[in-house]
């Protein structure tokens, strides 16, 4: 692994590479490296921060948060338009031009905000190129601010190195973290565009970030586009759904209709513009040991054909999962699953390495605002409907089960439409390899178009 000393000294050597660093937030913590190293002179054009913001708009343009991918994406498109206005005619045949830019909010004396930040790169990857981007947002994690400091100018470095030396983009994303770790940086959205990146996929990217680690958490919206879980969640009601969703079944779509019809009419969410989600696990995402990114991408298709915003994750248990949307709101959280899926949560084996076991999982699921809208399943051999008021669960858990029933953790939906409760996603599949056509009975139109027309899971 090559160190932060050692990156800024190749960059700084690199004779082609020429461009200016705007920093906001936290001083030139990345500038600071190139100083550091020595030979600033032959990368550095200017460094810049502007904290004031009547000063910062003065220079960037108006904004309403000052901390924001608009912010970002302001100074470096000024930054670079300054660069190529003054020095295209000097040396723009021999150099390819960049500009790092970043805008955080570190922990200080006088506040106690979320310490977190935006950071890029907007560079020509060859002298006269039209330039290409790259832009993450990061979680600083260091109690001090001192610690955050320091990682916010190796993560800078990082991503600059990744940039301008760096050509394959999965081995960039591993070395962000470079002379880091999850304990202190986390980077729950990174964004790629321009000619350097055109056969980059962006779902791809995100997914990867949890994959190796970077994230516990990543986000694609109904468009396709990679999105910061926080602009999408902060201070939002929450309805999600866990699934392979493989593909996504009228089944499925009528369980998150019924219990985003109830979720609604809780005195807490009543009139408030709620988030639903619908949620795949990496194990969610694994066939024989492995993730296609092929079968993700159609799985993140038919979601977005149907209007839903895809969540990625590495929470195997729901309390973590909790955990991690209520770091984003207090208001409500509504989980909905059938009742095969509630029926494992209530399996102890899941729990045997938590301190506490399954009273310890229930405690921390059920801490704050969440409720679980049970879908109905028929017993396959009998036809009898077995609901959430009639779900057995082992003996010596009922009285647990009972008291979450009656106060209204659990609670059946209603509403639902029989005739599609035997609609499960593996019959699906069969009937799409035995070829029979009567699948698409048991999926959404706009599902069942994109799987006859990409012949998918065949």
């Amino acid at each position: 692994m090559t160190d932060t000393h050692q990156k800024a000294l190749e960059i700084n050597l690199n004779a082609e590479k020429y461009g200016s660093f705007a920093e906001i937030g936290a001083g030139q913590e990345v500038a600071r490296w190139f100083f550091r190293v020595g030979g600033a002179a032959g990368t550095i054009a200017k460094t810049i921060s502007a904290y004031d913001m009547t000063v910062s708009d003065a220079i960037y343009g108006p904004c309403e948060r000052y901390v924001s991918r608009e912010r970002l994406q302001q100074m470096l498109d000024h930054e670079f338009k300054l660069l190529q206005d003054r020095l295209s005619g000097q040396r723009g045949e021999t150099t390819g031009f960049f500009v790092f830019s970043d805008t955080v909010v570190a922990k200080s004396y006088s506040r106690n905000d979320d310490t977190h930040g935006w950071m890029g790169i907007k560079f020509q990857a060859a002298p006269g190129e039209p330039p290409s981007q790259v832009i993450i947002h990061l979680r600083m994690l260091d109690s001090e601010s001192l610690g955050q400091q320091e990682a916010l100018g190796i993560l800078g470095v990082n991503l600059i190195h990744a940039a301008l030396v760096q050509t394959n983009n999965s081995d960039a994303l591993k070395m962000l973290l470079d002379g880091l770790s999850t304990q202190r940086v986390e980077v729950d959205m990174i964004e790629f565009s321009g000619a350097a990146y055109s056969g980059v996929d962006n779902r791809l990217m995100s997914l990867a970030l949890v994959q190796k680690g970077l994230s516990s958490a990543t986000m694609i919206n109904a468009r396709g586009e990679v999105v910061q879980p926080a602009a999408v969640l902060y201070k939002k009601p929450i309805l999600l759904m866990r699934g392979s969703f493989r593909p996504l079944t009228k089944t499925m779509v009528n369980m998150l209709d019924c219990a985003l019809a109830q979720f609604i009419q809780e005195p807490e969410v009543e009139g408030e513009e709620v988030v639903v989600l619908a949620e795949m696990t990496l194990k969610n995402l694994m066939r024989e040991g492995e993730i296609s990114h092929d079968d993700f991408l159609a799985r993140a298709d038919i979601l977005g054909a149907m209007g839903k915003t895809v969540l990625i994750t590495n929470y195997s248990f729901y309390y973590s999962l909790a955990e991690y949307l209520f770091g984003f709101t207090k208001k409500p959280i509504g989980l909905a699953m059938g009742v095969p899926t509630l029926k494992e949560v209530f399996n102890e084996k899941y729990y045997d390495d938590l301190p506490g076991g399954i009273l310890a999982s229930f405690g921390r699921l059920f801490e704050k605002e969440l409720k679980v809208y049970v879908y109905p399943q028929r017993d396959a051999k009998t036809g009898a409907l077995v609901e959430a008021v009639n779900l057995l669960v082992s003996p010596h858990l009922r009285h647990l089960y009972a008291y979450l029933c009656e106060n209204r953790f659990i609670e059946p939906i209603r509403g639902y439409t029989d005739e599609l409760l035997p609609y499960f996603a593996k019959d699906v599949l069969a009937k799409i390899n035995a070829g029979d056509p009567s699948w698409k009975e048991m999926v959404p139109e706009p599902v069942a178009e994109i799987i006859s027309t990409r012949g998918l899971w065949r």
